[in-house]
């Protein structure tokens, strides 16, 4: 089977995202951890703690991209896809516990305020965080889009987070500076709580889906019947079965076919429609069974 230099080039780009990952979040924990002892922001020690487990979730990434990319091998013979899923799940959980930590520290500030320090410098800081996070979270969704990597997909989204985190430090860093305001760093490091927990929960569910072997999408589901039914021999189709595992895809289906064609024609047929739905899915690993059209058989029916 021919490989394109695309399909080759998509471990090559997953591992340099993951690289990425881990460089921008170490450089970010430094800059953070100093401007945090320069200004005493309670709101700008829950974007260090997010940083810091950025780079935990980012060697995990690193981890399960690595061992994801593997081949098939005799133990397991569907790939190593599912690391993904998994990192995602680690992942989520810590997001999870950085959030519930910065809400305790929220509430502890609120009880006993503390007036910010050296604000400027929190802010010169924090914009340098937004334009490398802006960089990352750019080429992480140019390496999503060609690879249609979970882990890079879930390691982007928080980083999206993250923009916004940052964001909102910046403006309790210029209100609390020129209102003397002391309630609203604490204030708006709540509310970046509450965002960390909410986003959570799309990065969970997505590798949940996952490890459950989800179906794809009716729309995509019916696309795939559609294609198979076009072929001008192919009397119907039953038995569509979907699944994705990291970046491989999955499709299984009956092909239903004349009884009395011979099994050489049976073959061509599903190797011609196999070939028109690598045009929607060039990534699927694709299994077609022929049957008879005129036999019952005793399966569910999840047709699209």
């Amino acid at each position: 089977m021919n490989i394109s230099p695309e399909e080759l080039n998509k471990p090559r780009l997953m591992r340099l995202a993951t690289y990425a990952s881990v460089a921008v979040a170490s450089i970010l924990i430094g800059v953070k951890f100093y401007a945090w002892l320069a200004t005493d922001s309670v709101s700008l020690l829950s974007t260090l703690i997010d940083s810091v487990l950025d780079v935990g979730a980012s060697f995990v990434n690193l981890i399960a991209v690595h061992y994801a990319l593997q081949p098939a091998d005799r133990e397991h013979r569907f790939g190593h896809g599912k690391a993904e899923p998994l990192a995602g799940l680690m992942q989520s959980g810590f997001i999870f516990a950085s959030a519930l930590f910065l809400t305790v520290e929220t509430g502890r500030r609120f009880i006993q305020p503390r007036a910010i320090e050296n604000s400027d410098m929190g802010i010169v800081v924090m914009v340098l965080s937004i334009v490398l996070t802006i960089g990352l979270v750019s080429f992480q969704r140019y390496v999503v889009r060609k690879t249609r990597s979970v882990a890079v997909s879930a390691d982007s989204l928080h980083y999206m987070t993250d923009i916004l985190v940052n964001a909102g430090v910046i403006l309790a860093l210029l209100v609390s500076a020129y209102t003397g305001w002391l309630w609203f760093d604490p204030l708006i490091a709540g509310v970046i709580a509450a965002y960390i927990l909410w986003s959570v929960r799309e990065i969970a569910m997505d590798a949940f889906d996952l490890l459950m072997d989800r179906e794809f999408p009716d729309e995509e589901r019916k696309e795939i019947a559609k294609c198979v039914r076009a072929h001008a021999r192919v009397s119907g189709m039953h038995d569509l079965r979907t699944r994705s595992s990291g970046p491989q895809q999955f499709i299984q289906l009956h092909l239903e076919l004349d009884g009395d064609m011979a099994l050489r024609d049976c073959h061509e047929i599903a190797d011609e429609v196999a070939a028109s739905l690598r045009i929607l899915y060039p990534d699927a690993e694709i299994l077609i069974h022929q049957d008879p059209h005129d036999i019952e058989e005793d399966t569910p029916n999840f047709a699209p």
